[in-house]
């Protein structure tokens, strides 16, 4: 699909864990992954939205355009994913440059295999959706209210992986990737909108970074299966 913004947000102020997006994982920077893969796709225009001085320079240094930084408004520990978006597209499109769609590419999940991106862009440009999620199949079976717990499953009939119909599966939103027609996202204001299509991913992808042990899982998966 042509006319990918790909955008990479990545403020400065992670609390759990403080260089979140600069601490090394297997080799290199945390988000360099994100820019590596999607350049690897073959995307011209990958931004990283910061408000960090020194994100901003490490992801120079590993080929992303950080041709501004972002307002403080849009870098507290309250402040939502889609304004940042909304704020790179509107910047590219005030220096006369637009796109078809927007590709959302969060750091903290470094875990893409080479053919992941192209894939995704292949089945949206396919499949005619309005955005699209990247997904694993989940195989949990999940309760709530522990006061009062009830299961979100029938466990007098507790079924078999194997045999839960393909239309009784359920799938897991990985946070991994978003791709949304720019057109859609305006009117929307969503990064998922109007009709939406889901990714699959592979099971080692859907991984995610939000505490020190989750970097030492990460990096113990990269190095078992070669990661590059």
């Amino acid at each position: 699909m042509s006319d990918v913004l790909a955008i990479i947000p990545a403020r400065g102020g992670s609390k759990g864990v403080p260089g979140k997006n600069l601490r090394p994982i297997h080799g290199l920077p945390l988000i360099a992954w994100s820019i590596r893969q999607a350049r690897d796709a073959g995307l011209e225009r990958v931004v990283v939205s910061t408000d960090d001085a020194d994100i901003a320079a490490v992801a120079r240094d590993h080929g992303a355009d950080v041709p501004f930084l972002r307002p403080a408004e849009l870098a507290s520990d309250t402040a939502a994913t889609e304004p940042v978006m909304a704020h790179a597209v509107r910047w590219y499109e005030e220096q006369g440059e637009r796109f078809d769609a927007v590709l959302l590419l969060q750091p903290t999940s470094p875990l893409r295999l080479p053919d992941t991106i192209p894939a995704a862009l292949a089945q949206f440009a396919a499949g005619g959706a309005d955005s699209l999620l990247g997904v694993n199949e989940n195989h949990h079976f999940f309760w709530k209210n522990p006061s009062v717990p009830e299961a979100l499953y029938d466990f007098r009939n507790r079924p078999r992986r194997q045999d839960i119909r393909p239309e009784d599966r359920s799938f897991r939103e990985n946070g991994s990737l978003y791709l949304t027609r720019t057109d859609a996202f305006a009117a929307s204001g969503n990064r998922l909108c109007g009709r939406i299509d889901m990714f699959v991913m592979r099971e080692e992808e859907g991984l995610e970074i939000d505490s020190l042990v989750d970097f030492a899982m990460v990096e113990a998966v990269m190095k078992a299966i070669e990661f590059r």
